[in-house]
């Protein structure tokens, strides 16, 4: 009997999504709750044969279909649990990825040192360099692998305090401190870019 709510479940999700109908059109239709119909989606009943031949009327299959197997829907909670699933699996490939580009980026630049090291350079902006590197994957890999792109801005930010930082040290010995007088309206700027576009969406809206 399970597998047969099972069963039923399936083709109904697949059916009625195929019709583009929501659980509310299909309950009008039927003369039931868009409760009922959630219950018989979820797998936790199966309705009177009377409601069956009903709704295969309604999406032109016959009774037989509706309560055969046919693989390829599922219940609504067993792919609510495979998106879960994949939702997981990408965010863990994305953070490999990122946490393995990271790395690179500084082994990079610690053989870098080590090789200047080795000629009697000692060169510790090579790490500086580093940083901005970083910022920058972490950016690309934002847009490429996460849809929430809020952090974007953030990043950038510090892309931009990062290179402030980087040219402070190189132009030290000229006492570089009016720098920071461009620092503050560079961050302004890239703050306010990125309201532009919600900004015009709200207005959109309105209109």
């Amino acid at each position: 009997m399970e597998d047969m709510k099972l069963i039923f479940a399936s083709n109904l999700i697949n059916l009625r999504t195929k019709a583009n109908m929501t659980q509310l059109d299909l309950a009008e239709k039927i003369n039931y709750s868009d409760k009922s119909v959630s219950k018989w989606e979820r797998g936790e009943a199966v309705p009177d044969v009377s409601v069956i031949k009903t709704m295969a009327d309604i999406f032109g299959v016959t009774v037989d279909y509706m309560i055969t197997s046919h693989d390829s829907w599922k219940s609504q909670d067993e792919q609510r649990e495979e998106a879960n699933k994949r939702h997981r699996e990408r965010h863990f490939s994305a953070g490999m990825v990122t946490l393995v580009a990271i790395l690179g980026i500084w082994t990079l630049a610690l053989l870098l040192f080590v090789i200047f090291w080795m000629l009697d350079y000692t060169i510790y902006i090579i790490f500086l360099t580093a940083i901005p590197a970083t910022l920058i994957t972490l950016l690309v890999l934002n847009c490429v692998w996460n849809d929430d792109k809020r952090y974007n801005v953030w990043i950038v930010m510090a892309l931009v305090l990062s290179l402030f930082l980087i040219a402070f040290l190189v132009f030290f010995r000229y006492s570089p401190w009016k720098l920071l007088l461009v620092l503050v309206p560079a961050e302004l700027i890239v703050y306010f870019s990125f309201k532009i576009k919600k900004g015009f969406k709200c207005f959109r809206k309105n209109k």
